[in-house]
């Protein structure tokens, strides 16, 4: 927010922090637009800045991720894709978790990565997460076109597969898994700015986390009913196991449990944004 003075030499905008915890100012955040732009062309570019292949990563990432996990998890380990060719089964799983996975860590340092900038120049601190998202959107765009581009490949060539009516929520399970990093990322974010630990501690989370989502696995295969219940307590299995079943016809898809993942989403989101907001007053002096 710029500070204008008047012909009598006042003040006309002051910045000071907000007394409202809950209180989010959207038309300031739409008049920042431009600097919004600019941070996800600037995020864009330093990703892969000095690298030979460039955002060809892109591709290379989510291509060589699937060769290991169908040779290993396919091939040693013969952990079965609910008759689903693997090679599609484990790249849908691969892109939506790791779209989820790195808005998640990208939100999380967001406070103690762009400390230098914050300190330097005012406005809304709530862009960098949603340049993180907005970042890796377009990354989990391109490897979707690759996951299709499968797809024409093994439907062209005679694999039978389904596509279920639901496939029109395809967006709103994005969402979902966008909106629960920011959230989850804004608390931990919150909280790295004075207990640095943190950072490492959740880094291994992220690992571990993948584990108990259906990502290199069917649900199907999980038949301990305890087992099955708390796997599907974890917000995310829900989403990605609906999203297999609406362009794959494997997986499992439950209004109830999708819905559990929504509220579960605003819920976690909105105690982000609260955090966040009381931290954003005072982090320069603990970061």
């Amino acid at each position: 927010m710029a500070q204008n003075k008047s012909d009598n030499g006042q003040w006309e905008i002051v910045i000071t922090p907000k007394a409202n915890v809950l209180a989010f100012d959207w038309g300031e955040l739409w008049r920042y637009r431009d600097m919004f732009v600019l941070f996800v062309l600037r995020a864009f570019r330093v990703a892969y800045k000095q690298t030979i292949l460039g955002p060809l990563w892109f591709l290379i990432t989510p291509v060589l991720s699937v060769i290991v996990y169908v040779a290993v998890f396919g091939g040693i380990a013969n952990i079965p894709t609910d008759g689903i060719p693997p090679a599609l089964f484990y790249l849908l799983g691969i892109s939506l978790w790791g779209y989820f996975a790195s808005c998640l860590s990208s939100t999380s340092n967001s406070f103690v990565t762009n400390a230098d900038i914050y300190g330097k120049v005012y406005f809304p601190r709530v862009i960098m997460p949603l340049v993180s998202v907005t970042v890796n959107l377009l990354s989990f765009s391109i490897q979707l076109a690759i996951f299709f581009a499968f797809y024409i490949y093994y439907v062209a060539t005679g694999t039978e597969l389904v596509i279920h009516w639901q496939v029109v929520l395809f967006p709103v399970y994005i969402m979902i898994l966008a909106l629960f990093a920011v959230g989850v990322g804004m608390i931990v974010s919150s909280f790295t700015t004075k207990y640095r630990d943190l950072q490492i501690v959740f880094s291994k989370v992220i690992t571990l986390w993948v584990y108990i989502t259906p990502v290199i696995y069917p649900m199907s295969m999980v038949t301990n009913d305890k087992l099955h219940l708390a796997m599907s307590l974890n917000p995310v299995t829900p989403v990605i196991e609906a999203a297999k079943y609406s362009l794959l016809g494997a997986g499992e898809f439950s209004w109830g449990w999708l819905a559990y993942s929504l509220a579960m989403t605003l819920a976690v989101l909105f105690v982000g944004v609260i955090i966040f907001n009381k931290v954003q007053k005072s982090f320069m002096d603990t970061v």
